[in-house]
C-alpha cells in the first residue's frame, strides 16, 4: 500500500477514520476535517522563519455528542480494526511509527503488533463509563 498519502475510511456515507501516514508532506496548511467535526485535524509544513501570529482562542460554547479521538503512533506498530455503529466488523489498517489517525465514528479495537507508544487526544471533560460501550467482536479479526 502506498502510505505517502491521506486515507479516509468510510462505512457507506459515514466517515469512520482519517489516517495521515508518516511520510505525508505538503506545503502550507491543510485541514482534513469538515468544520462541523468536534475534533479538527490539520497538517502544516512551514519554512524556517515562518511565524504563526500570537493569538488566543476565544470562549465558544460547543455541543459534543460523540467522542472523536486522535492517536499519534510515537513508536511501534498497531493493527486497528474498524466497526460500524451496529458493531459489525468493517476493515482494518496497520499503523506504524509516525502515523496519525482520527477516529471519527463507529467502533474500533487495537492489537499491538510490536511494543507501541501512542499519544491520545480527545475531547473532555472525561465522562468515565458513560464515554464508551465495550462489546465482544462477532469474530476475532486479530488472528
Amino acid at each position: 500500500m502506498n502510505k505517502n498519502h491521506i486515507e479516509q475510511i468510510f462505512d457507506d456515507y459515514r466517515m469512520i477514520a482519517i489516517i495521515i501516514y508518516s511520510n505525508y508532506q505538503k506545503e502550507g496548511i491543510e485541514f482534513f476535517t469538515p468544520n462541523n467535526f468536534s475534533q479538527q485535524l490539520a497538517y502544516m509544513k512551514r519554512p524556517k522563519g515562518f511565524q504563526i501570529e500570537p493569538h488566543v482562542h476565544k470562549p465558544v460554547s460547543r455541543t459534543v455528542k460523540y467522542t472523536q479521538e486522535t492517536l499519534f503512533i510515537k513508536k511501534g506498530k498497531v493493527k486497528i480494526n474498524f466497526y460500524d455503529e451496529s458493531k459489525n466488523y468493517l476493515d482494518y489498517r496497520t499503523l506504524e511509527t509516525g502515523d496519525v489517525i482520527l477516529l471519527v465514528s463507529g467502533g474500533h479495537d487495537f492489537l499491538m503488533l510490536e511494543e507501541t507508544e501512542m499519544i491520545e487526544v480527545k475531547q473532555g471533560p472525561y465522562a468515565g463509563d458513560d464515554d464508551k460501550e465495550r462489546f465482544k467482536a462477532k469474530n476475532d479479526h486479530n488472528e
